[in-house]
């Protein structure tokens, strides 16, 4: 290995690079972290080479470039971008994980997978899975990981349905996933809905309540219900969120801490993997996932 320390370069389109990425990075081994704020998506490309160019070819893989934010999509776009403007033998490393959302959504949807697996041999495949607050960014890409998991998946909207729609046919186009669409803004609307589904994913905002413990009483089908909501109170009733298997009226539920703690050891793994490597590294939601499932088994 070359003497060349590993870099870590941390691009978001917000005003200031998470700090809790930055944790996660020194957590992980880096010493040096070079944060670039306000980052437009044509900018990436230049970024990019810039750090490919300045180093020795066996130093690309030990450059790393983290793509943060709140938007999967640019997230995504970005990643894309990147990805094109490198060529050997000046491959440095990538990993894209806006907010944290990729690594949760993993965490979460291998949770649930295990959770399955102990009654369904086949986990989550032909599983219908309802995502509330799948819209955000965390739920989106968990609607992605379980339908390409082989589960049937309904994104749910709390306004109007077009909202689900729209993400729906982009998750289509970047991913050739089918999800199916509705909408559920009331109590009743999602008592009527609630006994359709095998698992329910709760990503909705911080600290409000989408389903109650009357939602879990009509939900007579369901296996696990997974809630990343860590602000009291519980995305969905009864589910704490130390929880790893919580006794509902129908199935067991998974809290957000129980999630965070794999999510947690997903990005320090990936990044000590950036951090130590002789070979380029691209994580995509499939590597994050294989690695999620492997951290759970």
């Amino acid at each position: 290995m070359a003497e060349s320390a590993p870099i870590l370069h941390i691009i978001t389109p917000l005003n200031h690079v998470s700090p809790f990425d930055v944790n996660m990075a020194v957590d992980a081994g880096y010493t040096t972290i070079a944060p670039y704020s306000r980052v437009a998506l044509a900018e990436v490309r230049d970024l990019t080479q810039d750090m490919m160019f300045s180093r020795a070819p066996q130093s690309a893989p030990r450059t790393g470039l983290f793509i943060g934010g709140k938007d999967a999509a640019l997230a995504l776009d970005m990643a894309a971008e990147a990805k094109a403007s490198i060529f050997p033998p000046f491959e440095i490393s990538i990993f894209p994980d806006p907010a944290g959302s990729f690594t949760t959504a993993a965490a979460m949807i291998a949770k649930v997978e295990q959770a399955l697996l102990k009654t369904r041999p086949k986990g989550l495949e032909g599983v219908a899975v309802q995502v509330y607050g799948a819209t955000g960014v965390v739920g989106s890409i968990a609607a992605v990981i379980a339908a390409q998991a082989g589960a049937l998946v309904t994104l749910v909207s709390h306004r109007e349905v077009a909202a689900v729609e729209e993400k729906a046919k982009d998750l289509k186009a970047r991913f050739g996933v089918e999800l199916a669409c509705t909408a559920a803004v009331t109590d009743s609307e999602k008592a009527k809905l609630v006994p359709e589904a095998e698992v329910v994913l709760a990503a909705g905002k911080a600290g409000v309540e989408i389903l109650t413990a009357a939602h879990l009483q009509a939900a007579t089908r369901l296996l696990v219900a997974a809630d990343v909501n860590a602000v009291p109170p519980a995305g969905i009733a009864g589910i704490g969120a130390h929880d790893a298997a919580a006794v509902l009226p129908h199935g067991i539920g998974i809290g957000a801490l129980a999630i965070g703690n794999l999510k947690y050891a997903v990005q320090h793994t990936l990044l000590k993997q950036m951090c130590v490597t002789d070979t380029p590294l691209f994580f995509d939601l499939p590597a994050i996932f294989k690695l999620a499932r492997e951290l759970d088994a």
